[in-house]
């Protein structure tokens, strides 16, 4: 499986019904637990305990689960190595203080509408 998604029940079931598998996360320690799993055995195919994990080169998480991984995530984001981490917008939609893709562009090229 290429994706793999970590977050709210209700989208861990939306995301299945597109075809990506996923697990929900209930609180940061499950959090850490899931994306330790998926990163330390990402290349091995023994031992994986949740299914679709193998062989998954990009990890959907939602903000509030990488606001709980915190450093670990920002470590791993650094390390160049797969999977490759994407943030999405939880249920109750965008975080406080977080930007959108596009106003992180903007800002990056200097667009200022």
């Amino acid at each position: 499986m290429d994706y793999f998604f970590i977050g709210d029940p209700e989208l861990v079931t939306a995301f299945r019904f597109v075809g990506i598998g996923g697990t929900a996360a209930a609180n940061a320690d499950e959090a850490r637990d899931l994306f330790r799993q998926i990163t330390e055995n990402w290349n091995e195919t023994a031992g994986i305990v949740l299914p679709g994990i193998e062989g998954c080169r990009i990890l959907i998480i939602t903000e509030e689960v990488a606001d709980w991984l915190g450093d670990t995530l920002i470590q791993w984001q650094l390390s160049d190595r797969y999977p490759l981490i994407v943030e999405v917008p939880g249920m109750m939609g965008k975080l406080p203080g977080r930007k959108t893709l596009v106003e992180s562009i903007r800002e990056a090229i200097g667009i200022h509408v």
